[in-house]
């Protein structure tokens, strides 16, 4: 357990000096020792009092169900199942133990063991990740010898990991049934900081031609055995090689530079084969021992290790024991029989006892063929992982293979949580070779507009630093982040094929943002990312529509996607620059999301079609006939020469419209140059100083519509009074109104409204009052006396009461 890697997590500096036979031990738990005198399973379930303030554990002791007796059960065969040990917890005190050889580290071993502790690692909790993947490591490299040697395995355990603490003193103990060390390989491998039993087991297989094998193998950094340190004071590693009949010690402390080897000479401390570590934690990180933490550590790093891997905790089960009456409840009526067939009281209690728990149950679904995984067991794993309560839009499971081999599944979470403005997330969970590394990434594995995306990755060749804790940039990474980047839209474009078209308006609602900024910063994957846009357009009934539904719906003459921003639907569907496109029932893009413009300027065109925008000059519909422009031109290149001197710097220039039907005149955007939507976009950023965007404010081009009478009327006032002044008053304001009818903010609507309201003014003058002069002429003469002379009108009325009063009496 102590060789130290780089990939699955955990450098053991135990596998240091097999270079040869290459077996490197694994680090051990205290708590599990070899060779002690067994104690009834009962004492352990019903709770026996601890004596001495010692622990103890009972390896693979027997599952408890229901109120069955705990006494009565039967423990697991093997060495060290159904047997209680003392923990390491217990001081050691042995007074004919040989006297501890003394060794020095190298030279420099205090700074690098203070950067180790200090500076490699930023997340303490690591140390538990190292320590685990170094007994994996020793169990591993067992393994692969008792294939040609199986008397390795003889007289020993199965091949496990148990992991056992004392809270109370704030010790943990880690033990394996791996390969183990002689006290050489004690010296080579904890007395040499950075130097790896594994890389010289892997570079012993190579030499022996046996590299074809899954090596799955872990450490190669060596310095993961030093990561103990990290929270301990004190670390003693306990091991015993089946190559050697000793058993030996190794003990260091953190600030000390040296550390002693030793012979094991306690019965009870002996262990058949295999290596435990024990450490004793320092004061502000004994909550480590706390056996809820070690089992939460083990599920997040370790889950998915090969070997078991069993924690200590605290079980219990109910039972029903009888309860002696109060004698004043008793009742007193009824003779001697009745009461002695009465059924005696019993309460339920529960009985507490300790046991080992399995605790690294899930199987990596990643490693299994994807046709025998159901969609259900899909489910149930990206719920379990990532925490979440729906089933997933979609998933992936795939493998690669060539350069670089992984395997993952991917899938797209039918909430959406993540802001698109972060990059930093916690939704790919990155494995080497089964062992968790890092669910923290910036980027390097997803882009940003794809960082909704969830999943896990494991692979066995990724560059790591030494702490395993950041992925390196590298020819591989990239490959990689390839690799899953176009798994990620085929997952996506497989949701857009779907029968039910409303799978993918839910994934548009919550990612289509995403997309759209895949659209803006990535080029390279434009051909996978238009498909899967969506617009609302002039024809689709407030729908959307994808790019491919457009094309398909061109006119044989179209040539272009034609589109249109705006700030709302509304105004995009009543821009007058549709207005000739509508008639020659040309489909056009609304472009109504902020997003959506720079996104279709940045794809520049689909399938062969280019993307025109229809607010810009030079609109081409496919329709000119030049001598009719000709004509057109030379009747009104007056007026437009009077209207241009007129505006001044305000147009760039004055054309003929070739868009406009309806409307007497439009104001475009340069060819180059900021639409009104995009101009009102950044205004709105500019936080009100707007002098920074004058340079990309380039001057509009007025164009006005032949056939309207407002222009027809101004045409006649330039040829014969150019210089009126109620005709350059409709100009200014005729150029105002079309601003705000093209999407621009005039400079000063105040203006604007004043002279509305006096051309008003001017267009109602007397109307009203004319017409209620003239309307009484054309009454009857019968209403003329009532109209005219509304008093004798009253009197009339009042009149006929008292004369018909009077002939009543």
């Amino acid at each position: 357990m102590l060789g130290a890697s780089r990939r699955s997590l955990c450098a053991a500096a135990a596998a240091r000096s097999r270079a040869a036979a290459g077996a490197t031990p694994a680090v051990s738990a205290d708590a599990a020792a070899s060779a002690p005198p067994t104690r009834p399973v009962s004492n352990v379930a019903t709770g026996a009092p601890q004596q001495q303030k010692r622990f103890l554990s009972v390896l693979a002791a027997p599952k408890v169900s229901g109120t069955s007796n705990v006494a009565s059960l039967k423990p697991m065969d093997g060495a060290l199942i159904g047997r209680r040990y003392e923990s390491s917890a217990t001081a050691v005190d042995s007074t004919d133990m040989p006297p501890a050889e003394k060794h020095e580290y190298q030279a420099e071993v205090n700074r690098l063991m203070d950067l180790i502790v200090h500076s490699l690692y930023s997340n303490k909790e690591v140390f538990l990740r190292e320590l685990v993947s170094n007994a994996s490591d020793a169990l591993d490299k067992l393994r692969y010898l008792s294939v040609t040697d199986p008397e390795l395995l003889k007289d020993g355990p199965e091949l496990d990991i148990r992991i056992q603490t004392d809270k109370d003193n704030g010790i943990v103990t880690i033990t394996d049934s791996g390969i183990g060390m002689t006290k050489q390989e004690l010296v080579d491998s904890l007395g040499t900081i950075a130097s790896s039993g594994t890389a010289k087991f892997l570079k012993a297989l190579k030499e022996s031609q046996e590299a074809g094998m899954d090596s799955n193998l872990i450490g190669q950094f060596g310095v993961g055995f030093y990561s103990a340190f990290l929270v301990a004071d004190k670390v003693v590693v306990s091991t015993k090689s089946p190559k050697s009949d000793k058993q030996y010690v190794w003990e260091g402390e953190a600030d000390s530079s040296s550390y002693t080897i030793r012979e094991e000479k306690d019965p009870e401390k002996l262990i058949p084969r295999g290596t435990r570590l024990t450490l004793y934690l320092k004061r502000d990180d004994k909550g480590f021992a706390h056996p809820e933490r070690i089992q939460k550590l083990v599920k997040n790093y370790s889950q998915f290790v090969s070997f078991p891997i069993y924690t200590w905790q605290e079980k219990g089960f109910t039972k029903e024991v009888e309860v002696d009456e109060d004698p004043a409840e008793t009742k007193k009526e009824g003779d001697a029989e009745t009461q002695t067939e009465k059924k005696k009281k019993t309460k339920t209690v529960v009985e507490k006892y300790w046991d080992w728990e399995l605790t690294n149950e899930t199987q990596p679904i990643w490693l299994r063929n994807p046709k025998e995984v159901s969609t259900e067991d899909y489910n149930e794993f990206f719920k379990k992982t990532f925490n979440e309560y729906l089933d997933p839009l979609a998933s992936s499971h795939f493998t690669t293979e060539g350069e670089v081999e992984f395997r993952s599944i991917l899938f797209v979470p039918a909430t959406k949580k993540e802001d698109i403005t972060d990059r930093k997330t916690k939704n790919i969970r990155l494995y080497v070779k089964r062992v968790f590394i890092s669910d923290d990434f910036d980027g390097e594995l997803f882009p940003r507009y794809l960082s909704f995306v969830k999943g896990v990755v494991d692979s066995n060749d990724l560059p790591l630093n030494v702490s395993r804790e950041i992925l390196q940039e590298s020819r591989i990474v990239r490959i990689m982040r390839k690799r899953l980047v176009r798994k990620a839209f085929d997952m996506i474009l497989g949701i857009s094929c779907s029968e039910n078209r409303d799978d993918y308006e839910r994934f548009w609602e919550n990612y289509g943002k995403f997309l759209k900024l895949g659209a803006m910063e990535d080029k390279e994957n434009h051909k996978r990312i238009a498909p899967l846009l969506r617009f609302f357009s002039s024809q689709s009934n407030d729908e959307l529509i994808s790019l491919d539904e457009y094309v398909e719906n061109m006119k044989p003459e179209q040539k272009d996607i034609y589109f249109i921003a705006a700030d709302s639907l509304s105004s995009a569907k009543n821009a007058p620059f549709l207005e000739k496109l509508t008639e020659k029932e040309y489909e056009v893009l609304l472009l109504v999301d902020p997003m959506d413009e720079v996104a279709i300027q940045n794809l520049s065109s689909y399938k062969d079609k280019k993307f025109v925008d229809i607010s810009k000059e030079d609109l081409d519909l496919g329709d000119k006939n030049e001598e009719r422009e000709k004509e057109i031109k030379q009747e009104f290149s007056q007026t437009c020469d009077w209207i241009k001197k007129r505006l001044g710097d305000k147009v760039a220039r004055v054309d003929i419209s070739n868009r406009l039907s309806s409307s007497p005149c439009v104001l475009v955007a340069a060819k180059f140059g900021w639409s009104a939507n995009m101009e009102r976009l950044m205004r709105a950023q500019s936080m009100g100083d707007t002098s920074s965007l004058d340079f990309m404010r380039s001057r509009k081009v007025f164009e006005i519509n032949p056939d309207h009478e407002i222009i027809k009327g101004l045409n006649v006032a330039c040829r014969n009074n150019p210089d009126d002044s109620e005709a350059l008053k409709v100009l200014d304001v005729l150029f105002e109104t079309a601003m705000i009818s093209s999407g621009f903010t005039p400079d000063n609507p105040a203006e604007l409204s004043g002279k509305i309201y006096e051309m008003m003014s001017s267009a109602i003058a007397g109307k009203w009052s004319t017409q209620s002069q003239v309307q009484p002429a054309s009454l009857s003469p019968q209403y003329d006396a009532p109209v005219v002379e509304p008093e004798p009108i009253e009197a009339e009325v009042v009149e006929p009461e008292p004369v018909e009063s009077d002939k009543q009496k």
